[in-house]
């Protein structure tokens, strides 16, 4: 592993960092996105999950923002359109939680509300996949793959709306299949131990050589940046809660203070005042001590 010029921080800091980046896996959503914002590594994935040879990736972004001005907005991991004019959503997902039935509905209901422009048919809606790979086995029916597809019940038949949701077993990793094989890249740290020469050599990139470690180091050192200023912003808002506290129960006191001096009631008094439940117990109190 090469020495770098990223001297941004202390060397014990860095060393720590040389470290984590040796541990990092496809699964980790931060190292996930570097690898596949090259179009060769995510055309590669979407062949082996479709099994499609023929799957040529047009553009891909990954960490897209998709807006909506109506309501919740989504951060895509990876979001890529073919040439022949399908779009994707891949989502990296270690917790269960974040690859519930009702968030790829939800994603696939936003890529196709931006697929049309004002006045466009319908029928200009283009094929679309939400494709969740996950650590765990979510689902639970043991299976290597998982597609889900609208039906009509009745007879038993595809709605074909061309929409398409795709969980992908992560556990299952130990199989002669090219889609275990891609999942044991996904859970591994080791760069000898990858299957995928393409993804071998993408991670073997930011792992060894010279450029791709700064470039981890740099987003190590943003992702930090990032965390101590939500850290602040917590903080911030805490203090900001007891100030209001404080100024609210002072101000209680004073002025409960002021009627019981013209004969009111410790229970009347409350009431005028106003005082949110949380706070009654402290100013009681701090009335009964004045």
């Amino acid at each position: 592993m090469p020495k770098t010029n990223y001297n941004s921080k202390s060397d014990l800091e860095h060393e720590k960092d040389l470290q984590r980046i040796q541990k990092l896996r496809l699964m980790d959503d931060d190292f996930m996105s570097v690898v596949f914002e090259d179009k060769a590594c995510s055309q590669f994935l979407l062949q082996t999950i479709l099994n499609r040879n023929d799957l040529i990736i047009k553009d891909v972004k990954t960490q897209h923002n998709f807006k909506n001005l109506h309501g919740h907005s989504i951060c895509l991991d990876i979001y890529a359109r073919s040439i022949s004019g399908e779009e994707y959503d891949i989502e990296i997902q270690r917790a269960d939680k974040g690859a519930c039935p009702r968030r790829a509905r939800y994603n696939s209901s936003i890529l196709d509300a931006n697929i049309l422009s004002p006045g466009d048919d319908y029928q200009n809606l283009r094929e679309t996949y939400v494709i969740f790979i996950t650590e765990k086995d979510i689902l639970g029916y043991n299976k290597p793959i998982y597609h889900i597809d609208r039906m009509v019940r009745e007879i038993d038949m595809p709605f074909n709306d061309d929409s398409h949701i795709i969980y992908v077993n992560g556990e299952l990793k130990n199989e002669d299949t090219d889609l275990s094989r891609l999942m044991h890249d996904f859970s591994c740290s080791n760069i000898a131990n990858i299957n995928s020469p393409i993804l071998k050599d993408r991670i073997k990139y930011f792992k060894e050589e010279e450029k791709g470690v700064a470039s981890m180091c740099r987003i190590l050192e943003e992702m930090r940046e990032e965390t101590a200023k939500e850290v602040a912003k917590e903080v911030a808002k805490e203090v900001a809660k007891e100030v209001a506290k404080e100024t609210t129960i002072n101000n209680a006191v004073v002025f409960i203070g002021n009627l019981l001096s013209e004969g009111f009631s410790l229970e009347k008094a409350l009431i005028l005042a106003n005082v949110p439940n949380d706070y009654k117990g402290a100013v009681i109190q701090q009335v009964m001590n004045r």
